[in-house]
């Protein structure tokens, strides 16, 4: 589980530049989604979705205009009216119930379909040309699974509620301001300073500048939260990945008596949160005693403003609730922004994180290696002029000519820093920095690290990794693990693989380890292996024993093998030892020598 070294971070302002720019990444981010697979019928249910807000604010409409009817009939005590109008009243709310549960459960498909569309693109970015191995070294980017695996999640799930929240009441605010501009016909007349004023229309003008200033009030007050929203999820990430750190190294802990540093080290992990959280709670606090009492005012507010026409009589009862509930609708539509600053706030943090991951991705995957990499359709590796540097740019290897041809064993050796690791890595394609050609047959090469990966399934997966096990005959697992000494595994195997309960490998010793990862080698049976440090954890006959199968079994393939004994067992051997013999200004350049076992 990798994980890069944190950068400090910093949260997305509200900025006009941060804002276009917020919105731009918003939009690559929605394209990413619609693009992808499932992601057009998103589309359309989002689209579905939309249209039945249009509706529910029709239907809220007729829940306006019946307030008037029922009002007035209460005000002239017509009683069959009254009861015809709560009949009314319950086919408008069921009318309104319906269309909000079918756009919840729409709106519900979207997102998992969109969300299914951009996980696959993030994975796409994440793990094409090793993006994922470059971005272990870049400072920029922490918890990528966090990025993937919640970032996504919360993106999506935020965006299609305010997205449509926004689309919806851009349209509900034409219909309510229209409609509040037809009820509101009378002026609102007073004298200020020996002067007589009149503003026509009053209700219509109040509704906006209330809202202006209840939003910058909330704009002020919650600022802070984008930063800290940010924040939390950052150190959520942190801990959680401490705590799966651990699972990985029981036995190194156990082993060790490390159970109270490491319980220091996770306490340390969550009392960040607990310091950020604690200051995310009392921002949020502080904006509540504003929201809190705006939302119930919303209702009263208007009854307050609309009284002087009521008691001037130019306002029946009904009329005095409708324009009430117009004024309320149109003031809840324009304080769409206070009421979702908290959610706008982690949409923004999200969408900065999320956009920057996968942008600096797209840049590690199309990073060009400095050196000059060629498949050839010959029968042999050739390196010339090879310069290894590390990150830095100092020479850690130069290999002026090596040829290996297909069939020959090498022994690649070496003191401990003296690179042999990197020059597998430079093979591989994957070390970026130095020089130099690299030519490699057009075979699909084996390389086996001094880690090796065990992925989270059964024994079986393991064994032929990253191969599906199904795609191999009958048998032929079992009989590759039972050759390299895993017989014992073999009955929780079959039993595993016909119902699925398979053992997993994350309880094998290094020993078996390391002879599962030469079952592996056996069952892919490549042309050209390279292997590091494969038989370390065992003891010299089972070495020997181990390599004479190799020999055996692949008589034909080209091993490279990094060891600081003698592979013995393998057969004829050349061996290519790194070893340092100078110093200059650009620090120790090891030579290469050739010599022959």
């Amino acid at each position: 589980m990798a994980r890069q070294a944190a950068a400090p971070s910093t949260a997305p302002s509200w900025g006009l530049s941060i804002v276009i720019r917020l919105l731009r990444q918003m939009g690559w981010l929605v394209s990413l989604a619609v693009k992808g697979p499932g992601g057009r019928v998103g589309l359309f249910f989002f689209f579905c979705v939309f249209l039945l807000n249009i509706v529910s604010i029709q239907i809220n409409l007729k829940l306006i205009a019946w307030n008037a009817a029922f009002f007035d009939a209460l005000q002239k005590l017509d009683a069959g009216e009254a009861a015809r109008q709560v009949g009314v009243f319950f086919l408008i709310i069921g009318s309104s119930a319906t269309v909000f549960l079918v756009a919840s459960y729409l709106r519900k498909i979207v997102q998992i379909r969109w969300r299914t569309a951009l996980t696959s693109a993030s994975l796409d970015r994440w793990l094409s040309n090793k993006s994922y191995w470059h971005l272990a070294g870049d400072s920029r980017i922490d918890n990528p699974d966090q990025r993937i695996a919640d970032d996504c999640r919360i993106f999506i799930d935020k965006f299609t509620q305010e997205g449509l929240d926004v689309a919806g009441n851009i349209i509900a605010l034409f219909s309510y301001v229209t409609l509040l501009w037809t009820l509101s016909t009378f002026p609102l007349a007073f004298v200020f300073a020996g002067m007589s004023i009149e503003i026509p229309r009053y209700m219509v003008w109040a509704a906006p500048i209330y809202v202006a200033i209840g939003s910058l009030i909330a704009h002020l007050l919650g600022r802070p939260l984008k930063r800290l929203s940010f924040e939390q999820q950052k150190r959520e990430a942190d801990f959680r990945f401490s705590l799966a750190r651990m699972r990985e190294a029981y036995d190194e802990v156990a082993l060790a008596g490390g159970e109270a540093a490491e319980r220091r080290h996770f306490e340390g992990r969550f009392g960040r949160i607990i310091d950020n959280w604690r200051r995310l709670i009392g921002r949020e606090l502080i904006l509540g005693f504003f929201v809190r009492p705006y939302m119930s005012t919303v209702l009263r507010i208007p009854l307050f403003l609309a009284l002087p026409a009521f008691l001037a009589g130019k306002l029946t009862l009904g009329g005095l609730m409708q324009i009430a509930n117009a004024f309320s609708n149109v003031v809840t539509t324009l304080s769409w922004f206070i009421f979702s600053y908290k959610d706008l706030a982690e949409l923004a943090a999200t969408t900065s994180r999320l956009s920057n991951f996968l942008q600096i991705a797209e840049e590690q995957a199309g990073r060009r290696s400095t050196f000059e990499h060629v498949r050839e359709a010959g029968d042999a590796l050739t390196l010339r002029e090879v310069v290894v540097r590390n990150p830095e740019g100092r020479p850690l290897l130069h290999l002026p000519d090596l040829r290996i041809k297909r069939g020959e064993c090498i022994w690649l050796s070496g003191v401990s820093g003296a690179g042999k690791s990197t020059l597998l890595k430079t093979i591989a394609g994957l070390w970026p920095h130095g020089e130099g050609r690299i030519a490699t047959p057009i075979d699909t090469p084996f390389f086996l690290p001094q880690k090796p990966y065990l992925p989270l399934d059964d024994l079986a997966a393991a064994a032929v990794y990253p191969h599906d096990p199904h795609d191999f005959p009958p048998g032929w697992i079992e009989n590759v693990l039972a050759k390299v000494g895993l017989a014992h595994r073999l009955t929780t195997i079959r039993v595993g693989m016909e119902s699925g309960t398979a053992e997993k490998p994350q309880g094998l010793s290094g020993g078996e380890m390391q002879r599962l990862m030469i079952a592996r080698l056996l069952a892919i049976r490549p042309n050209w292996a390279f292997l590091d440090e494969p038989t370390s954890a065992l003891d010299a006959q089972a070495e020997r024993d181990l390599f004479a199968l190799i020999r055996e079994m692949l008589p034909l393939t080209t091993f490279v093998v990094v060891a600081h004994r003698e592979p013995a067992g393998l057969g004829p051997l050349r061996r290519v030892d790194l070893a340092p013999h100078s110093q200059d200004a650009d620090g120790p350049s090891p030579a290469m020598s050739l010599k022959t076992a």
